[in-house]
């Protein structure tokens, strides 16, 4: 048995030993037809997904579904198109292991690399998050769908449950699920954004969001351009000069890189557990101000691009005008013209349900911000207005109430709900109290919808102690 296994072995002997209470409590349910009804079905088999799974579980919910588009163990960005060399995350954080011990990063990576390991370790290399994802996942059991795709969900009344079309290697099915969660990452909500003025002015081989697929081999010799200065486009701008690129210049249109990070601040009890808590114009004064901070390249990100003669920064720099001329992109800045063979967008994702393929036939019926909250006019920001208004335990509301009243069995696990609940899905520093929160809103609502039987049952209840 290797270290790993052993560790495996002890991470379910204390789940053993914090089991209680242990009995079922949620009666199995099917179609008209005769089709099983999940209680839960998780879309995304990230660490929001695995660790929602996880929290369920735990409350004796195990009629659930994890459904994921990739490969089994390659959700989340970390094998893909991340391509920073570490988590942004400090290596102390807590929060998949939902309270276990054993079943922290520190454990896992302590068995896989022995004693002393973690305290030379640094920041944690994404492969290995991705590593202790897939031992987190095994470990526990959680039943995953890879290569599954969702269609647009509907809500069927007659059956009490959401209608959820699952493509599996070009076929599909219709899955039924009394809950939905969606966790589908940071982009959740939205999608990744190329302004529509550049894909316009430059033909598809000519530039690729940093989200993209990109042949880096591709670049090697010639001349980049990225937009944007967060923390993505510093990777990007990396990889290209460590994959042979002549030069990389990064434009943005601040005077000076941001140096602060607001979410380090953010990392405390009062606003990571209790911002859910407040009023929607203490939520709103709290995000939009760590979005006018805004993002920064971490320090190690900075000095992997910086350590290249070939890179260049252009602070002051927002882009007015870009075209072909000829074999060229030439891009007219506010400091002067520029010339380039290849553009990476930088320009991070925009917040709209309507992107979303899963929302299609409901989206009209979800509340944004802007139903619900006015800023004043100095903190107005399109962005946020667009962000889902969720409830207490990350669930959709309706905007016309009385309208979609099925809504509160939908839940919106995702980095949308950013303004509602703070950092929440898509987000490791938040998770260790998101996730309860996320739980105890499921168990809530399932137990408040079977009170009449479980009153029944209650009655019914003869097992004489003597």
């Amino acid at each position: 048995m290797t270290p790993e296994d052993r560790l495996a072995e002890r991470v379910r002997r204390d789940l053993e030993l914090l089991s209680y209470p242990e009995r079922e409590w949620l009666a199995p349910r099917s179609t008209r037809e005769g089709q099983p009804i999940l209680d839960v079905l998780i879309v995304g088999a990230g660490q929001s997904g695995l660790s929602a799974a996880f929290g369920l579980m735990r409350e004796r919910i195990r009629n659930l579904l994890v459904v994921d588009q990739n490969p089994l163990d390659r959700a989340g960005p970390w094998l893909s198109f991340a391509r920073m060399r570490t988590l942004r995350t400090p290596k102390y954080l807590t929060g998949p292991d939902l309270g276990i011990p054993s079943l922290t990063p520190r454990s896992w990576y302590e068995s896989v690399h022995g004693e002393g390991s973690w305290e030379k370790l640094g920041l944690i290399p994404k492969e290995t998050w991705a590593e202790y994802l897939s031992f987190y996942r095994r470990t526990l059991g959680i039943p995953v769908s890879p290569e599954t795709r969702v269609g647009a969900l509907g809500y069927d009344p007659a059956e009490r449950a959401w209608r959820v079309p699952l493509e599996r290697a070009g076929n599909t099915e219709l899955a039924f699920a009394r809950r939905v969660v969606l966790a589908t990452g940071i982009e959740g909500s939205g999608n990744w954004h190329v302004p529509e003025w550049l894909s316009k002015a430059l033909p598809p081989e000519r530039y690729a969001h940093t989200r993209h697929d990109i042949d880096f081999a591709r670049l090697r010799g010639r001349r980049v351009a990225v937009l944007g200065a967060g923390a993505s486009a510093f990777d990007n701008a990396a990889t290209a000069l460590e994959q042979g690129a002549r030069e990389v210049r990064l434009y943005f249109r601040r005077k000076t890189l941001v140096n602060v990070n607001a979410y380090r601040w953010a990392e405390f009890v009062g606003f990571l557990k209790h911002l859910g808590d407040l009023g929607d114009a203490e939520k709103w004064r709290f995000i939009s101000q760590i979005l006018r901070m805004g993002q920064l390249p971490p320090a190690d990100t900075f000095r992997r691009a910086s350590e290249h003669p070939g890179f260049h920064l252009h602070p002051g720099s927002a882009w007015k005008s870009l075209r072909m001329d000829g074999d060229r992109i030439a891009i007219e800045t506010e400091g002067g013209r520029h010339e380039a063979d290849f553009v990476i967008v930088g320009t991070g994702f925009v917040t709209d349900l309507k992107l979303r393929p899963e929302l299609e036939a409901i989206e009209p019926q979800i509340a944004r911000w802007a139903d619900r909250y006015t800023p004043p006019r100095a903190e107005r920001h399109d962005d946020l207005g667009r962000h889902p208004y969720l409830g207490p335990n990350f669930e959709f509301t309706e905007r016309t109430p009385g309208e979609a009243p099925y809504l509160s069995t939908l839940y919106n696990y995702t980095f949308g709900g950013l303004l509602s609940l703070g950092f929440g899905g898509a987000s490791i520093s938040g998770m260790k109290y998101s996730n309860p929160r996320l739980v105890h809103g499921i168990t809530g609502s399932l137990f408040r919808e079977d009170c009449e039987e479980h009153y029944q049952s209650l009655c019914a209840f003869a097992a004489e102690e003597f």
